[in-house]
């Protein structure tokens, strides 16, 4: 084993270490008076109950398909056998990464809000490191699951020669990811679902009908929406994030093993190491960052912005440069290429994460607009909404089509024969964009603890002062969060890329396996360990006007909208049920408004559940049948056209949705600061109708869909056995 290789699991350690050490900081600190810490205990009961009932479920899918894989490893001895294994496992890390995340937020909302009380910095401090509790958390895991199979399969598989090893290691160590992904779109989805439900039914009945504040404590509601957040913007983002890392981690380390094939066995070990060891510079370096992050007293929205990009910011300039210390220490083959790709990542991470901020920020004008046009009804503010949602597009999509040429033509030094490098270079850009998800995703799971801290002070009834402080960091958050989404949705569109590629190193692993050492194509043999992706692409007839691929482009785009169909309909059926159950205690629970009777709390935290888990199983379940399906009926051209429509049109689509409900939230905000009349004006009340239509685009559907398509190329390589047909073997 190469010594290289130990600096992860150390790195692993040195992340959950650190993380462990601000999650005894946060602890240490005062949680308040007895009231704020009963609502924190009762958000914090829900959120586990939640949790509990969650794993259940995804407990018993998970072991049925762990059945089914071991009929596909044993049974047909179509995978590896220690697919079933590291399936469970990848599961099992990603959901003690939410469950990690999820503790420390709910332990963290009511600590920021007595912090606030003593000073603003105070309130960021303790919600942005209980945040980076998540980031650190995740990344750890996410290394420390990585160093153990590949320690473990590297003792224990056997090949012909290192360079055959490796390849061999890596394409089975790309099925893993099969299991972070499912994990990911379950929590995405339920945590997703629930947390919806819960904020539209509270805005609704509460806001619209009665006319109270946000977090009132007189809503039954109000504790639902708060254990929503914990269960749909930590454990979701979480696990959702988790997956992103690990899978474009191995994505990268699979092209790697193949593009340097024919290296020496030294230069092909540094090469699948080097995106692993990105990710571990990475975490080390997040961890400084998120040491600089602090601001001044009654510093505005734009101040605290600056104080959290600032860590941001420093992380990615020393990832830029100590990059490029790792990559002339290794001395890989055109190493300054490989950096290139690197840095194009981080730009390209950047320029998304600016665009979503800018579309989605009530200090621009996007967001103004839409709060401009909601004074005039609710259907100008929907409209804009929509409107800006589709230009905001533009800038994420034209990021992602420059930095993969960009990452394309370093990696292969712009010769285009030299596809495999090209796609390495992809795969290395995906990864330097999630280099700094340590601390990305500590301002991502920030945004929940903010936004709790405020509910806990409304239903705690603190001095106004208190309020003011935790609705600056409640609003930061929500920029915040669309920020990371767009972050996320932008690092999918590289990672399935070079996931596309690795299925095609998948069918080569798969046909070496099975004996077929040369391949036929057109008036030639080629060798199967030296063949090119054209002549993989020839083998297969995989080309526009092969009606297989032209099928599988239309299923692909089709799944993406049916996939946000099927989870708006379930957000919507759930609201449903919960601005039911607000009306009935309204109606039933006499001296309810007037604070003289308590309302029925557990109720609505229970409709959300039952309704999350109930609604989260078909739109999961789909994506894990039709690649499946598609793969046998068509073989590999539809799996490759199936893929291509769901990435593109998937990618578009979720920045859509996610943007367009950011912005839409964030105009509701505007007003309630008072433009436009303020709270309980008739453009608040219109502002709310769109916010409630965003609600399920921006933290349901949209996020949800850079899972779809991955998870969607996870289960392609895993069925691969499946799609490859009679093809033209020697």
């Amino acid at each position: 084993m190469d010594l290289l290789f130990w600096f992860i699991p150390l790195a692993s350690f040195i992340a959950l270490v650190t993380a462990r050490g601000f999650f005894r900081q946060m602890m240490n600190y005062p949680m308040g008076s007895e009231k704020m810490q009963a609502i924190a205990s009762s958000i914090r009961q829900g959120a586990m109950a939640y949790l509990r009932q969650q794993y259940k479920v995804v407990g018993f899918i998970f072991l049925l398909l762990a059945i089914l894989l071991s009929y596909l490893c044993y049974g047909l001895n179509l995978q590896n056998r220690c697919l079933p294994f590291a399936f469970l496992s990848a599961g099992f890390f990603s959901s003690l990464a939410g469950f990690l995340g999820m503790r420390t937020a709910t332990q963290a909302s009511a600590r920021t809000a007595f912090a606030a009380s003593q000073s603003l910095n105070d309130a960021l401090r303790i919600a942005f490191r209980s945040g980076a509790v998540m980031g650190l958390v995740v990344v750890g895991l996410g290394l420390l699951d990585y160093s153990l199979w590949f320690f473990l399969l590297h003792c224990f598989l056997d090949a012909n020669s290192q360079q055959q090893k490796l390849l061999a290691v890596t394409s089975t160590m790309l099925t893993f990811g099969i299991g972070t992904s499912l994990q990911a779109l379950f929590a995405r989805v339920g945590g997703g679902i629930f947390t919806k439900a819960a904020d539209v039914g509270a805005d609704l009945v509460g806001k619209m009908e009665v006319n109270i504040p946000e977090d009132d404590p007189r809503n039954p509601a109000a504790i639902a929406d708060n254990v929503g957040d914990n269960v749909g913007d930590v454990a979701g983002m979480g696990a959702d994030l988790y997956e992103s890392f690990y899978g474009s981690i191995l994505a990268a380390t699979a092209l790697g093993a193949a593009a340097f094939y024919s290296y020496d066995a030294a230069i092909q070990v540094k090469a699948t190491l080097l995106p692993a060891l990105i990710g571990a510079l990475g975490s080390l370096l997040s961890i400084g960052g998120i040491f600089s992050v602090r601001t001044r007293e009654n510093a505005d929205m734009c101040g605290l912005l600056r104080s959290l990009n600032r860590g941001i910011r420093l992380t990615a300039i020393l990832i830029f440069a100590l990059s490029f210390v790792l990559l002339y220490f290794l001395q890989i083959p055109n190493y300054l290429g490989l950096w290139g790709a690197i840095v194009v990542g981080l730009i390209t991470g950047e320029v998304i994460g600016k665009s979503s901020e800018y579309y989605t920020s009530q200090a621009y004008r996007p967001t103004r607009c839409i709060a401009q046009q909601a004074s005039t009804s609710a259907a100008t503010g929907v409209i804009s909404g929509i409107g800006i949602g589709m230009i905001s597009t533009v800038i994420p999509v034209t990021a992602i089509v420059i930095g993969t040429a960009l990452a394309f033509g370093f990696a292969s030094q712009f010769n285009p024969k030299e596809i495999a490098l090209g796609l390495f270079g992809i795969s290395i850009a995906a990864v330097g964009m999630l280099s700094t998800l340590g601390i990305t995703l500590a301002t991502d799971a920030y945004g929940p603890i903010a936004d709790n801290a405020g509910g806990n002070a409304e239903m705690s009834q603190l001095s106004p002062e208190v309020r003011r402080r935790t609705d600056a960091l409640d609003a930061l958050g929500n920029t915040t969060a669309a920020t990371g989404k767009g972050f996320a949705i932008g690092s999918a569109a590289l990672t399935a890329l070079a996931l596309m590629a690795s299925y095609v190193e998948g069918i080569r692993v798969h046909l070496i396996q099975s004996g077929h050492h040369l391949l036929s194509c057109g008036h030639h043999l080629v060798p199967t360990a030296q063949a090119t992706l054209s002549d993989f692409m020839q083998l297969y007839d995989v080309q526009l006007m092969n009606p297989h691929v032209l099928l599988g482009l239309f299923v692909g785009s089709m799944m993406a909208f049916l996939f946000c169909g099927l989870t708006i309909n379930a957000v919507g059926r759930a609201a449903a049920s919960i601005v039911n159950e607000v009306r009935r205690q309204f109606r039933e629970i006499a001296g309810i408004l007037e604070g003289k009777s308590p309302p029925d709390y557990a109720s609505c935290v229970t409709i959300s559940t039952r309704a999350a888990q109930k609604e989260m199983i078909i739109p999961s379940l789909s994506a894990v049948l039709v690649p499946i399906i598609m793969g046998y009926v068509f073989g590999v051209p539809g799996v490759l056209g199936l893929l291509s429509g769901a990435l593109s049109t998937g990618f578009v689509l979720a920045i859509f949705m996610a943007n367009s409900g950011g912005a839409w939230d964030n105009a509701k905000k505007y007003i309630e600061e008072g433009a436009y009349g303020g709270k309980g004006s008739p453009a608040h009340k219109s502002a709310i109708i769109g916010d409630t239509i965003g609600d399920p685009f921006k933290d349901t559907s949209g996020p949800s869909l850079n899972i779809l398509i991955k998870l969607m190329s996870m289960i392609a390589i895993v069925s691969v056995g499946l799609s490859i047909g009679r093809v033209c073997l020697k």
